[in-house]
């Protein structure tokens, strides 16, 4: 009964997405917001790259794997953020160039639960291990 109401949740979710993908945004890029923007990635990347440090310095184990888990969901994350940075700067939008209007919508969903189910994981695991 529980996974009905996780399903229905995600289902949803998903519509809801797909409802906002279809609503007009502004997409005018001021100055102020294309510095923002392009300031973003130096950090997203120094992230990405500090979280798989640690977890390497971890070498493994129950908090190393966590970590692991989390550094990769971050890596997902990081594209993700670019990408959105590429669309809001240039109007161009790879998944959809790729996939197609819907598939695009699908493979930018697909890639946001791989996101929260990484960052989930491995936190889950660091919980665990916590525990112990």
């Amino acid at each position: 009964m529980k996974s009905r109401y996780i399903l229905l949740a995600v289902l949803l979710l998903f519509a809801n997405f797909i409802s906002a993908q279809h609503g007009g945004h502004n997409t005018e890029v001021s100055e102020f917001n294309l510095w923002f923007s392009l300031l973003e990635i130096p950090f997203l990347l120094f992230v990405v790259i500090l979280s798989f440090v640690v977890a390497n310095a971890l070498k493994g184990g129950k908090f190393g794997a966590g970590m692991s888990l989390l550094a990769w969901g971050f890596l997902v994350m990081a594209v993700g953020h670019i990408h959105m940075q590429i669309e809001h700067i240039t109007n161009f939008n790879l998944f959809d160039t790729a996939f197609g209007d819907v598939g695009g919508k699908i493979a930018w969903f697909a890639a946001l639960v791989l996101t929260w189910g990484l960052t989930a994981l491995g936190f889950i695991k660091i919980y665990k291990a916590s525990r112990i």
